[in-house]
């Protein structure tokens, strides 16, 4: 993608490209392909991820597949505005992590004439809409969906199945605690673990 000719010609408005999808599905390296492009034609790029994503490394956006390019962690999303000065691309990794004041900044930095690129899970673990996700998906010019490949059907996966223990909704994890799942095997794990789980109050035979 296809407009980096066009970033900030005449003070014009910028735009928000979002790239959504499932874990594993490619969306940090298709955030780092197109910030490397722009950093190639000499363009002045910021690159920010929440402080909290520390699964690769504290100070680096590292896609699955180890490709990495330098960000900044940033405990809010209004951290951003202040460290994005003279710039003309902004990058945000896993934006479904930050606070839902980001779509808000992504518009004040787009109106300002910043090509902004951000990458996100757009749903949760349950399959529900994801932080700050749907917003920004209402709001960007270009939308990317991309997908993994289910492990159970070989289809296209956009569920992210959480496959260890726990209820908490931010738990960082990797292969051993996600695995990308089509609608059918979402459903059909779903319902296995609602089989599985112990009835806690079983009412009381008469």
């Amino acid at each position: 993608m296809f407009l980096e000719n066009k970033v900030n010609k005449q003070k014009s408005a910028g735009w928000i490209e979002v790239i959504c999808g499932s874990m594993f599905s490619g969306k940090t390296e298709e955030l780092i392909r197109r910030l490397k492009r722009a950093k190639f034609a000499k363009q002045k790029v910021e690159i920010f991820k929440p402080q909290v994503d520390t699964r690769y490394s504290e100070e680096e956006v590292v896609s699955h597949d180890a490709n990495s390019i330098t960000s900044t962690p940033v405990p809010s999303s209004s951290n951003i505005l202040l460290l994005a000065n003279d710039v003309e691309v902004v990058g945000i990794d896993e934006a479904q992590f930050f606070d839902d004041n980001l779509p808000e900044v992504c518009n004040q930095l787009a109106n300002s004439g910043v090509r902004v690129i951000v990458a996100g899970l757009d749903m949760d673990f349950k399959g529900r809409p994801f932080g700050p996700m749907p917003h920004l998906l209402a709001i960007a010019e270009y939308v990317t969906k991309v997908h993994a490949i289910c492990m159970k059907t070989g289809k296209l996966a956009n569920y992210s199945h959480r496959v260890t223990q726990g209820d908490k909704l931010v738990q960082l994890g990797e292969k051993e605690s996600y695995e990308p799942l089509s609608r059918d095997a979402y459903i059909e794990a779903l319902n296995l673990e609602k089989n599985l789980t112990p009835n806690l109050n079983p009412s009381k035979a008469s």
